[in-house]
């Protein structure tokens, strides 16, 4: 039985949210719109997945029973920008093993100032314990020190770091969804306010309240639909002993190409997870997207700042903005929408697109890392 995505939903991004607003009702509009994309109707979902930070004290269960849905099939995912991935793998699993035949996978959260500062003040007990007493409030200390080692290891500059947040704003231009839609320049770029050296203002994803889903099906009924031709995940493979230059996606990535019967070559969109441009950067090389033949720097100037390879169409969560953990649905979400026709403005031309995940801070940089093959059979 193959597994496949009929359906994508969202709920609008957005950075102010209305006092009426709660994450239980972000996800179950982004779920109800991913049903009526897939023409499905509550009674017909057996199965649910959920990506949130801020649903709690409520859970999965407490949604699927808020949104009318008797289910033979639950999942929480709490991995962050690695949770889209993780519940499509486990999804299709259900689906080929006969667990459930429609499943929603649904992303997403409120995130307001203070959503976001509890957030990053109480990730984990590596932040408290470690981060907190400094005070060095998130992930952006860490990952400008990614950041600077990746510059040594690849010779890269702010420059090449800024032609990805620029052609990522080009694509937002084109997205209404998107929270930033003007043109960005280099100058703005490089003379923005510095974060952490040497990450400035649009190295950094602006927080949003939004969600994203899609649906994923056991019976296409003629439906244009996405074929998943494979789906791997990666956890903790270097035990955060190394430089984090390398993810875990490159531990994954030949099984993914072997399963789909693809090469990068035959790709036509990629969504990268892209909290930060640096790790943009790291996916495009682990999966092979970046040729060896050339240099990153190279590999940046000729495919992404001329939009000759579509990466991150949606204008990415640097420009469309990270709405808590359904930046991990982000990139499937849009992936999706662009292999089904949907896209409006900024549709590209694809049969095949991929989709990386990464995410989840352990104590240096993520610890979990997602591949997704997707085709497109419209």
């Amino acid at each position: 039985m193959t597994a496949s995505i009929i359906g994508v939903g969202h709920s609008p991004y957005t950075r102010h949210p209305g006092p009426e607003s709660t994450t239980s009702k972000i996800l179950a509009a982004a779920g109800v719109d991913a049903l009526r994309s897939a023409d499905l109707h509550p009674a017909d979902i057996d199965g649910l997945g959920v990506a949130s930070f801020t649903l709690g004290p409520d859970h999965a269960i407490d949604l699927a029973w808020r949104m009318g849905l008797s289910l033979s099939w639950l999942m929480d995912d709490p991995n962050g920008g690695a949770s889209a991935g993780t519940m499509l793998q486990h999804a299709v699993h259900a689906i080929e093993s006969g667990a459930a035949k429609n499943i929603l996978l649904v992303s997403g959260d409120h995130m307001e100032k203070e959503d976001f500062a509890h957030l990053v003040a109480h990730y984990n007990t590596a932040t408290e314990d470690h981060l907190v007493p400094l005070p060095m409030l998130g992930p952006n200390a860490l990952f400008a020190m990614l950041t600077k080692a990746q510059m040594e290891a690849y010779g890269l500059t702010r420059e090449d770091y800024g032609r990805i947040a620029i052609a990522q704003r080009e694509w937002a231009g084109l997205n209404p969804c998107a929270a930033y839609r003007s043109p960005l320049s280099m100058d703005e770029y490089l003379q923005a306010p510095a974060v952490a050296d040497p990450l400035h203002r649009y190295d950094c994803v602006p927080p949003v309240s939004g969600g994203d889903a899609v649906v994923v099906t056991a019976d296409r009924r003629g439906r244009a639909a996405l074929n998943v031709l494979s789906a791997r995940a990666s956890y903790s493979f270097d035990g955060q002993q190394g430089s984090g230059i390398e993810t875990g996606i490159s531990q994954i990535a030949d099984s993914c190409w072997n399963d789909s019967g693809l090469s990068p070559d035959d790709i036509g969109i990629v969504s990268a997870y892209d909290d930060y441009p640096a790790m943009v950067v790291s996916q495009l090389v682990d999966t092979g997207i970046f040729s060896s033949t050339r240099s990153v720097a190279e590999s940046i100037a000729e495919q992404i700042s001329t939009r000759r390879l579509p990466v991150n169409t949606s204008g990415g969560q640097l420009s469309a903005g990270q709405a808590g953990a359904s930046g991990g649905m982000h990139g499937l979400a849009e992936v999706a929408t662009q292999l089904l026709g949907r896209a409006g403005a900024r549709q590209v031309e694809a049969r095949f697109g991929v989709v990386s995940g990464y995410g989840m801070v352990l104590y240096r940089y993520g610890a979990c890392a997602t591949m997704t093959v997707l085709e497109g059979t419209r």
